[in-house]
């Protein structure tokens, strides 16, 4: 089965905080105004699912995150049939559940699913909004409201891996990257506590630590990891130890480049705010 979150926003509930970086927010809400579907490609941990929840809360509507991996199929995502006390029964998935509501459904990191979800995303994602039930034999119009938006990290792709052009080309595409350094050190400061002077030091760490590419480094340090080195010195931790926990083991494995990351860290760190 498939890993879904689910979002509700009650009355009392305030919006997700999410930065806004360009026009995005306006270009949601317009391809939502259209019943367009969406497609957001960027990095991990650059605010994808971050941006997405908190479109839903500002619009009101529920949202269904599928975290998609190797093994998620069509039917992890429509519903299958399944066998209860009272014998069998249809029980639909996450998609399903969006399509009848009328909510957001949002497939993360799409291109790590099986290829033959394209057979469910394609009705939905042009002009006729559709979802086949074969197992029912239903076909099911989108409600109002439903929006299916979808995202992965360019950096993942190649020869295995990728959407096919006929299946990009009905999205809307946006691109997110990494903030630059003013906007990155306020959303580690709004989320951490941390003052802006020890943000900036993190933040101007990490954007060192972007520029060893990808042949040094299988990722580049998130934003999210920054958060997380910055909750932990907010909390009393020593920096460098913050960094090397928060930032540097979670990059890598490897004795020799963990060593670097640790010495490049240092350097950073030794510049007082």
């Amino acid at each position: 089965m498939p890993s879904v979150t689910t979002h509700l926003r009650s009355a009392s509930d305030e919006v997700v905080f999410y930065q806004a970086a360009g026009n995005e927010v306006e270009l949601f809400e317009r391809a939502d105004h259209f019943g367009l579907p969406l497609l957001i490609k960027g990095p991990t941990g650059c605010g994808k699912t971050r941006f997405v929840q908190h479109m839903a809360e500002r619009l009101g509507r529920k949202l269904y995150t599928v975290a998609c991996h190797d093994d998620l199929t069509s039917a992890d995502l429509v519903g299958r049939h399944l066998i209860g006390a009272q014998g069998t029964y249809w029980q639909d998935g996450p998609l399903t559940r969006a399509v009848r509501e009328g909510a957001i459904c949002y497939l993360d990191e799409i291109i790590e699913a099986r290829k033959d979800i394209t057979v469910v995303v394609h009705p939905l994602a042009d002009d006729r909004r559709l979802l086949p039930l074969d197992a029912t034999g239903e076909l099911l119009q989108a409600a109002p409201g439903f929006m299916l938006v979808v995202s992965y990290n360019p950096g993942y792709r190649n020869l295995l891996k990728g959407l096919k052009p006929s299946t990009r080309q009905r999205f809307v595409a946006l691109s997110f990257d990494y903030p630059h350094t003013e906007l990155e050190t306020h959303i580690v400061c709004r989320e951490s506590g941390l003052a802006p002077p020890q943000a900036e030091q993190l933040v101007r760490l990490a954007q060192a630590l972007r520029q060893l590419g990808e042949h040094d480094l299988e990722e580049a340090p998130s934003t999210r990891l920054l958060i997380h080195a910055a909750r932990l010195i907010q909390a009393g931790l020593a920096p460098l130890d913050a960094c090397r926990v928060g930032i540097c083991e979670a990059l890598t494995d490897d004795a020799v480049a963990l060593q670097a990351l640790h010495d490049i860290a240092a350097l950073h760190l030794a510049v007082t705010p």
